[in-house]
């Protein structure tokens, strides 16, 4: 089985969406994206429950998920697409996976953002699937989980698209915006999908 350093890094392309390991030198890009999307994402992102602590560097953020990464626990992706005119393909969000347990659970939660200019052109529900896939595949991961917020309709209509099912409500499951917020759980195992996620996706299109 696949783990450690020899899952990571990996990058995963579907038409024109890549999905590329976070590195250092994404520094601006990541920033200048972040701080345009700031007001879309502000009520979805986990928050610190001690506002008193302080937030990790960007720097300090990218070596803690990068050595998840290489002990097997996480992998943090970069959703990039290619542009015309662009010399290599452009950022336009982020897709982590993580909380990945192996043994008898074989089982791992993903969460994405997507840049606001670029919403509505299918590039989650792409990514969610390439990224499903590779656990299902390559890693051999029999469970995927997705935590949504009930009032969070976009990523709602990701997983209605890819055919996630709905496990329920966990309260106060995670801490968003200054305080404790609901949500819902979503899952899927390789069983449901022998044909792969992104076979059901794009035939659904």
């Amino acid at each position: 089985m696949a783990y450690g350093a020899r899952m990571w890094p990996v990058t995963l392309e579907s038409g024109d969406l890549v999905l590329r390991p976070l590195r250092q030198r994404d520094k601006a890009e990541w920033m200048a994206l972040r701080r345009r999307n700031a007001d879309w994402l502000k009520a979805w992102e986990a928050t610190q429950p001690d506002p008193s602590g302080p937030l990790p560097s960007y720097r300090s953020m990218v070596s803690s998920l990068n050595a998840q990464a290489r002990a097997g626990q996480s992998m943090p992706w970069v959703i990039a697409i290619r542009e015309p005119r662009a010399a290599r393909p452009v950022m336009a969000g982020q897709l982590t996976v993580s909380g990945i347990l192996w043994g008898s659970a074989l089982t791992a939660s993903l969460g994405y953002w997507v840049d606001r200019e670029q919403a509505g052109r299918g590039l989650a529900p792409t990514a969610v699937a390439l990224a499903t896939d590779h656990c299902f595949g390559a890693l051999g991961l029999h469970r995927m989980e997705i935590n949504i917020r009930p009032e969070n309709a976009a990523s709602l209509r990701v997983v209605e698209k890819l055919g996630f099912r709905d496990e329920g409500l966990r309260r106060a499951y995670l801490h968003i915006d200054g305080r404790w917020a609901d949500h819902r759980t979503f899952a899927l195992t390789a069983e449901e999908v022998p044909e792969g996620l992104m076979a059901r996706w794009r035939g659904s299109l």
